[in-house]
């Protein structure tokens, strides 16, 4: 999609509708039967409709370009991604009205749930609720706050062992061993987690409403979430008595959630309008809106990329590794520190020449008033005021900051927008603070960014495409799956009963058909439920006498006496067999 930003499009990749193999085809048949059968009762109203309306159907897994043509009617699009993308990536997308769905495909041993993101949960999931117009207002919104949350370096190294956790239960060549080590070193990072950062508790409100979310009545509510609504077993536990309905506040961010766990409580929005007034109470609370010196705490404990933001305009972005408190109790923070690249910017379009290359190293400033005009933040000195500052070509200049800090040096430039001063440059330059050297004539050029206070913190640099890669941007990909002639025969099985649904056989045709693919599967893949439930849904509505449908019940019986953890499985599509 050319539209989106460069740093964008490295995660969209191409749904190759080919590669679907037909038992995945029959998987999404069986879940979209059994969560439209639940699904009609128990989820928000707007669902079935919505199904309808973003074109997505129970015969097949949809194409993600059809989905996106439907939902532009709503305001929104869909690009096909691979797995799990990094939050960062995924909140950027949204706020720009882009569904991103990913296009793999659960196993057969996950059919339920998988806590890996699939076609199924995204598109069967999200998609139909949208539909929705103050839904769909609230998921922007969130996503416009969401992007703006600071992530910190234990929440990348979190995301990166859930994605591969996830991969690794999702490829059928995995070992025992090798799930056990992702599982351990999954529990490892998780106890390492020493603070609760912003994008946990967005991650949190994600959590409790676009994704397991309920609405209406507490003692009768409905499912809009999306990982309720794409979970056949999640939705029939999660409006049963164990579970605990709580209804929703900001303080449903203080609640974690284990994504490998049936959730014991859920929250109750009474409508879709609520969950705005409660993530804009959350964001009251947030670095971006609050600014100040708690905000830049946050930001130094991150250990990220992060942006600063003076009330002069200019954004400074980069790892925040330090500051300095000054003694004057007007004054939360006199000088700033970042370690590592760093970036200068503007209305978030880097300043030319202040990219990460020029501020590899890092970058420093003051920030604060001048004695020599403590009234009034110098980025709004008018120029007869820098003329009096000596701000002239080749003329010294002193800056003596009502903060102790002192800065001297040889006038080199001062950049301005919207009629303030933003950044000033020194040659021959020294900057100190009481015993302390914050900048030497032997680094070069100083730059310092005018403003005394600041406004705003946030994840993130300001201008991410100029910044470059950073690790809340890194794009991955599901390997892919390699079959054997063992599978090649499973899947052929399945190819020849989804042939025989097309061609609408019936009776005595069926049956014939029919008996050869049963044969094989008696003798190769004896305990495979869900193509013997396949032909028994063919024989129940084309061919209700035939003696064929009493073997394959039996067969089914079997197979639940043998695999309990099936049983309800092969129930349920039992039971919505003729739907």
């Amino acid at each position: 999609m050319q539209s989106l930003p460069k740093h964008l499009q490295k995660y969209i990749v191409e749904q190759n509708y080919k590669k679907y193999a037909p038992v995945e085809q029959a998987s999404w048949r069986y879940i979209l039967r059994q969560l439209k059968a639940y699904l009609q009762i128990h989820a928000h109203d707007c669902y079935l409709e919505g199904l309808k309306k973003t074109g997505i159907e129970i015969e097949s897994i949809p194409r993600i370009e059809d989905i996106s043509s439907k939902l532009q009617e709503f305001g929104w699009r869909a690009v096909p991604v691979s797995g799990f993308i990094p939050p960062a990536a995924f909140m950027e997308l949204q706020s720009l009205g882009v569904l991103p769905i990913a296009s793999d495909m659960r196993t057969l041993d996950h059919l339920l749930y998988t806590p890996a993101p699939d076609i199924v949960h995204e598109a069967a999931g999200h998609a139909p609720i949208l539909i929705h117009p103050e839904f769909s207002a609230y998921l922007k919104q969130y996503a416009q706050v969401a992007k703006k949350a600071i992530i910190s370096k234990e929440d990348l190294n979190l995301y990166q062992a859930i994605r591969q956790l996830s991969d690794i239960k999702e490829a059928p060549t995995s070992t025992s061993a090798q799930i056990k080590a992702a599982e351990e070193n999954l529990d490892r990072v998780s106890k390492e987690i020493s603070h609760i950062s912003e994008a946990t508790e967005l991650g949190r409100m994600n959590w409790w409403t676009a994704e397991y979310g309920l609405i209406g009545d507490i003692k009768n509510p409905k499912i809009f979430g999306a990982g309720l609504l794409s979970s056949v077993g999640e939705a029939k536990w999660c409006l049963s008595e164990n579970v605990k309905k709580i209804p929703i506040t900001v303080n449903c961010i203080k609640q974690g959630y284990d994504i490998t766990e049936p959730q014991p409580q859920l929250f109750v929005t009474p409508d879709f309008k609520t969950l705005g007034r409660v993530l804009d109470e959350m964001a009251n609370e947030m670095a971006f809106r609050k600014g100040g010196a708690g905000s830049v705490k946050k930001a130094i404990l991150a250990q990220s990329v992060n942006t600063v933001q003076l009330n002069s305009g200019i954004q400074i972005s980069g790892v925040l590794s330090d500051y300095i408190t000054p003694p004057h109790p007007s004054q939360e923070i006199a000088y700033l520190k970042f370690s590592g690249p760093s970036q200068l910017s503007f209305d978030d379009k880097e300043l030319r020449g202040h990219g990460t290359q020029y501020h590899i190293n890092g970058f420093g400033t003051p920030i604060g008033k001048l004695k020599q005009f403590p009234s009034i933040c110098p980025s709004e000195l008018s120029d007869a005021q820098w003329d009096l500052l000596h701000a002239a070509p080749k003329q010294k200049m002193t800056l003596e900051f009502t903060s102790g800090i002192r800065v001297e040096g040889v006038f080199n430039g001062r950049i301005m927008q919207n009629n303030k001063t933003i950044l000033l440059s020194l040659t021959e330059a020294k900057a100190t603070y009481q015993n302390q050297i914050l900048f030497d004539p032997s680094w070069g050029t100083y730059d310092l960014a005018i403003g005394s206070t600041i406004p705003s913190v946030y994840g993130g640099p300001a201008d991410r495409e100029a910044f470059g890669d950073t690790e809340d941007f890194v794009a991955a990909r599901v390997p892919e799956r390699q079959s054997t002639p063992e599978e090649d025969l499973f899947q052929s099985q399945y190819a020849k009963i989804r042939e025989i649904r097309h061609k609408k056989l019936g009776g005595t045709d069926l049956e014939n058909e029919i008996t050869e693919i049963i044969n094989t599967h008696d003798e190769r893949f004896p305990n495979d439920w869900l193509l013997r439930l396949e032909i028994y849904e063919l024989l129940s509505n084309r061919a209700p006498s035939s003696d064929l449908l009493k073997n394959i019940l039996k067969s089914l019986e079997k197979i639940s006496q043998l695999e309990p953890q099936v049983s309800s499985m092969i129930q349920d599509g039992l039971t919505n067999a003729k739907l």
